[in-house]
């Protein structure tokens, strides 16, 4: 969608705030023991409060409420019975929808004990978003995001799933562009536009860029023993820095 109203700034402004919220507040809550399902119903929890509704489950009837994915799993897992263990790899990926806006984001972290190894790829896989982020301006091709996250990606040592995209967004999930890619595209003539809402998800990758979908039909996962991050945030591009809308 393109923001170009006070009404649309104040609704996208409201959604991205409460899921910039439910992350971090999901993140203090992960712990050794715990179940994924049990940490998504503290999630859904938080939303309801709000009156916020799960956007992959309206959209979409995703078995959850939030998407919750475990070392291996780098997207879309199910929440249910898997324990989350002391020195997992979690994503928390929570988009929902309030008063007809819609906000997605994203973050990778790591359960103590630490492996500076996991800490230096989810590190740098924010540091990639928000590179890309910056980048942004209205008028510039959308290709040029793609570039700029491979870039980043290789110049910290890591691969960039390929098959895994950022994507538009605003009144509903996902909206044209509906695949922003993460490398260069030198076919796509397409240009951001002022006031265009979109999401920024760098996926980096200590070895696979490719991910599988499992039998579960939602999970994707990486098939050797890599390991994934991802961080995502939902923008609004601008002639100046875009405004960031889903920060805690």
């Amino acid at each position: 969608m393109i923001c170009n109203t006070p009404l649309d700034l104040e609704g996208l402004q409201a959604i991205g705030k409460v899921v910039g919220y439910t992350i971090a507040e999901m993140k203090k809550k992960a712990a050794p023991g715990m179940t994924t399902a049990e940490l998504d119903q503290f999630g859904a929890k938080i939303l309801e409060q709000f009156g916020a509704i799960s956007a992959p489950k309206k959209t979409y009837d995703f078995p959850g409420s939030t998407c919750i994915s475990i070392n291996e799993e780098v997207a879309h897992g199910i929440p249910g019975s898997r324990v989350i263990a002391a020195g997992d790899l979690i994503n928390i990926d929570v988009s929902a929808e309030l008063f007809g806006y819609f906000g997605d984001a994203g973050e990778s972290f790591q359960l103590p004990p630490y492996d500076d190894k996991i800490l230096h790829l989810c590190r740098n896989t924010e540091e990639t978003m928000m590179s890309v982020i910056n980048h942004l301006r209205a008028g510039m091709k959308v290709n040029e995001i793609g570039r700029v996250m491979e870039r980043e990606a290789r110049e910290r040592g890591y691969n960039i799933v390929r098959n895994l995209c950022s994507h538009g967004i605003g009144k509903s999930l996902h909206e044209k562009p509906f695949e922003i890619l993460p490398y260069y595209n030198s076919r796509d003539n397409a240009v951001l536009k002022e006031g265009q809402v979109i999401t920024i998800e760098p996926f980096l990758s200590t070895g696979e860029d490719y991910v599988q979908q499992q039998s579960d039909g939602w999970t994707l996962s990486v098939a050797d023993n890599s390991r994934v991050a991802q961080f995502e945030h939902t923008i609004i591009v601008t002639k100046d820095a875009p405004i960031i809308l889903t920060s805690a």
